[in-house]
Formats: C-alpha cells, sequence, structure tokens
C-alpha cells in the first residue's frame, strides 16, 4: 500500500468554517446594527440637550420673558453656540414654541422629552 501524502483542507471542511463564519455573522450583524442605532440616538439627544443649553442661556442673559418667541438659529450663533449641531441620522433640528414653553425635535428622531422619556 502507498502512503499519500495529504496537503490542504478538504470541501467538506472548508464549507464547515464558512458556515460557522455565517452563523457568528448572522448573530452580530443585528447587535452591531442595533448599537449603531443606539449610539446615533444618544447622539441626538446630547446635541437637543445642547441647543436647550443655549436657549437658557440666551434666555437668561437678554431677559427674555416666558412667553417671548424662541430665539432663531442666529441669535444663538456663535456666541452661545459655535456650531449648529447636526444629527448623526441626518436629521434637522427645529425649535418651536416660546421661551417658557418650547420644544426641540429632529425629523428623524422626534422630540426631546419623549426620547428622554423613552432612554
Amino acid at each position: 500500500m502507498t502512503k499519500r501524502n495529504r496537503k490542504g483542507f478538504t470541501l467538506v471542511e472548508m464549507m464547515i468554517v464558512v458556515l460557522i463564519i455565517g452563523i457568528l455573522i448572522a448573530i452580530a450583524l443585528p447587535n452591531f446594527l442595533r448599537a449603531r442605532e443606539n449610539a446615533r440616538l444618544r447622539a441626538c439627544v446630547s446635541n437637543m440637550k445642547q441647543i436647550q443649553a443655549a436657549i437658557e442661556q440666551w434666555a437668561m442673559e437678554n431677559k427674555k420673558a416666558a412667553n417671548d418667541a424662541v430665539p432663531t438659529l442666529s441669535d444663538l450663533s456663535p456666541t452661545y453656540i459655535k456650531t449648529w449641531p447636526t444629527c448623526p441620522s441626518g436629521g434637522n433640528y427645529t425649535i418651536s414654541g416660546t421661551v417658557g414653553n418650547y420644544s426641540i425635535s429632529c425629523s428623524v428622531h422626534g422630540d426631546l422629552y419623549t426620547l428622554i422619556n423613552s432612554l
């Protein structure tokens, strides 16, 4: 009998390795995508809190009453907020209401207070 010199992997061994890698990717990918979206949401909330702090500071320094209109971007920039933050998911921030009762929202994630309560 002759002894065969075997080098490399068989097709079955390669298919098993590819199958195991595929299963690991199938498990890890949804978790990765969920974590990435959660990080984007938290960054968006942080940006809205930064806008909120700039509005509060603007209102105190300019002695605004509760029924005055909320400031515009030109009122806040560059004194109270150097650069207008951008949503990591591509949304736009809007401010509505009065100084005493205003709402900051993102076109992608929604209202700041709703997001804070959901986290």
